[in-house]
C-alpha cells in the first residue's frame, strides 16, 4: 500500500490517442487475425476502443492476469459495448474481470465483493484523479487525533489516519521524544479506525519504532505479475512516467514511460531506516477492526517477522495489494497490480488478519483509557491488571490527544504515490 503523490497526467488526449495507435498497431502485425486471438479490431467507436483499452491493460499489469481469456475468447465488444452509459459498461467488464481468480483457501474470487464491485480495483472519471486525494474523506473516523498515555511501561498509541508525511513528521518526532525518554518494553498501535493512507507516512511511523538492529533489514517489498517483472509489458509505452511534480521526465533522449519502470522485485523491496532515539520496545500489539486497512495492515505485516506481535479486537479488512493509476481516454483505471510481502514473505490475509484475542470492541470508547476494553484486554494479556497498574505514578494518565491539521484522507493507499524507480 506510496508516498508521494501521482500526478494527474498533462494530457487525456495524448493517452487516448496512443490507446488507439495500440490497438491498431497489434491489429495490423498480423497477416490473419487467427494467429493471435488476442488482438483487437483496429477500428471502432470510441466506447469500443476504451472497452478493449480496459481488456488489453488487465491482460499485461493486473496482479491475476493469467486468469484472463484471450481477446477472442472475452469479447470485450460484444459483451459490453451495448452497455450505457459508458462508465457502466467499463464498471461491469471491470468487475467480470476480477471475479476470474479463484482463492483456493476461501473458494471464492480474491475480489469478491458482497456489493457487486471488485474488492480492491475500480474505475473513476479522469476530472476526479487530482483532486482525489485531498477531497475524499472516510466516513467512519471520528476525528483525526493522534492519542497517547501510558500505563506501566506500556505505550498506547492511537492514529486515526496516515496523512502525508510533511503534516504529521514533527508532531511523530515530538512524541516518541516523550516515549522513548520513558522506555516502555510494549507498544500498543489503536488501528482500529485507520483505513490506510500514506505509505510513506506508514513507514515512517515503523522506523520510529523499530530499534537500530533492524536498520538495513527488509521491511516489505511488491510483488507483481510475471509480464511486469520480467519487463516484457507493450501497453505501458502509451503511459507517459511523470516524476512527483508532474513533469515528463526524460531517458535516452525520449520521453519516459511507464514501460522503463522497474517492476522488479529486488527495484521494489523497501528496507528499515531507523528514526528517532527509541530502543526499548520488546512486544507490539494491535488493536484491530473491519475498518483495519490497507496501509494500517502494512504495518501489522511488516513487523511480524521481528517482533512479539498480537492482535486485539476483530478481523481487519483484508488487503495485501496495490496498484497504480492507467489513464485511459477519459477515466484513470485502478487495477490490482502488486502483492505486498513482508520479509518473510507472508501475504495471504485476503480474508483479514485474525486477532489473537478477540474483544467486541465499543462503538463509542475512550481512547488511552486503560479502562476501555481494547486496552485492557492487553493490560491483562501482560499480566497486569488495572489493580496493579493503578499502583503505579502513570496508572491514570492523562490522555494527550494530538490534532493532526487535516481531515482530508486518500481514498485507498498505493494508488495516489509514485514510489516508481526508472530502470
Amino acid at each position: 500500500m506510496k508516498i508521494f503523490n501521482w500526478p494527474k497526467l498533462k494530457s487525456n488526449s495524448f493517452i487516448y490517442l496512443t490507446i488507439i495507435t495500440f490497438l491498431i498497431g497489434i491489429s495490423s502485425c498480423k497477416k490473419d487475425k487467427k494467429e493471435d486471438e488476442n488482438i483487437s479490431p483496429k477500428t471502432g467507436s470510441r466506447t469500443e476502443l476504451t472497452i478493449d483499452s480496459l481488456y488489453l491493460y488487465a491482460k499485461e499489469i493486473y496482479l491475476w492476469n493469467d486468469a484472463l481469456p484471450s481477446y477472442g475468447s472475452f469479447s470485450p465488444r460484444e459483451k459490453y459495448a451495448y452497455i450505457s452509459p459508458e462508465i457502466n459498461a467499463l464498471n461491469k467488464e471491470l468487475f467480470d474481470i476480477s471475479q476470474l481468480k479463484i482463492n483456493e483457501n476461501t473458494k471464492l474470487p480474491f475480489e469478491y465483493s458482497y456489493a457487486g464491485i471488485p474488492r480492491y480495483s475500480y474505475l473513476e472519471t479522469n476530472f476526479n484523479r487530482d483532486i482525489r486525494a485531498e477531497t475524499k474523506t472516510i466516513s467512519n473516523i471520528k476525528n483525526n487525533d493522534i492519542i497517547v498515555s501510558y500505563s506501566n511501561d506500556v505505550v498506547y498509541f492511537a492514529i486515526s489516519s496516515f496523512p502525508k508525511l510533511d503534516i504529521l513528521k514533527k508532531d511523530l518526532d515530538n512524541i516518541f521524544i516523550d516515549i522513548a525518554e520513558r522506555h516502555p518494553s510494549t507498544i500498543i498501535l489503536d488501528l482500529r479506525y485507520n483505513r490506510g493512507g500514506y505509505i510513506e507516512t506508514t513507514e515512517y511511523l515503523a522506523n520510529l519504532i523499530a530499534p537500530s538492529k533492524l536498520h538495513g533489514k527488509i521491511m516489505y517489498y511488491e510483488k507483481f505479475n510475471d509480464i511486469l517483472s520480467t519487463g516484457n509489458t507493450k501497453i505501458l509505452k502509451y503511459q507517459p512516467y511523470l516524476d512527483v511534480n508532474g513533469n515528463y521526465v526524460k531517458i535516452n533522449g525520449r520521453q519516459a514511460t511507464m514501460a522503463d519502470v522497474d517492476f522488479s522485485e529486488k527495484g521494489n523491496t523497501y528496507h528499515f531506516s531507523k528514526q528517532g532515539k527509541l530502543e526499548s520496545i520488546e512486544n507490539i500489539y494491535f488493536i484491530t477492526s473491519g475498518s483495519t486497512a490497507s496501509a494500517s495492515e502494512l504495518l501489522i505485516s511488516i513487523f511480524k517477522p521481528y517482533f512479539k506481535v498480537k492482535t486485539v479486537g476483530q478481523k481487519t479488512f483484508g488487503k495485501p495489494v496495490g496498484f497504480f493509476p492507467i489513464d485511459i481516454d477519459r477515466y484513470s483505471l485502478y487495477l490490482s497490480s502488486f502483492l505486498l510481502k513482508n520479509a518473510d514473505g507472508w501475504f495471504d490475509y485476503f480474508n483479514g488478519i485474525e486477532p489473537n484475542i478477540i474483544v467486541d470492541l465499543p462503538s463509542s470508547p475512550i481512547l488511552g483509557d486503560p479502562d476501555e476494553i481494547g486496552f485492557r484486554s492487553i493490560l491483562l494479556d501482560l499480566g497486569m491488571s488495572r489493580k496493579h497498574a493503578s499502583k503505579t505514578k502513570d496508572a491514570s494518565p492523562k490522555i494527550k490527544k494530538i490534532k493532526i491539521e487535516t481531515n482530508l484522507l486518500p481514498k485507498e493507499t498505493l494508488s495516489i504515490e509514485n514510489r516508481f524507480k526508472l530502470k
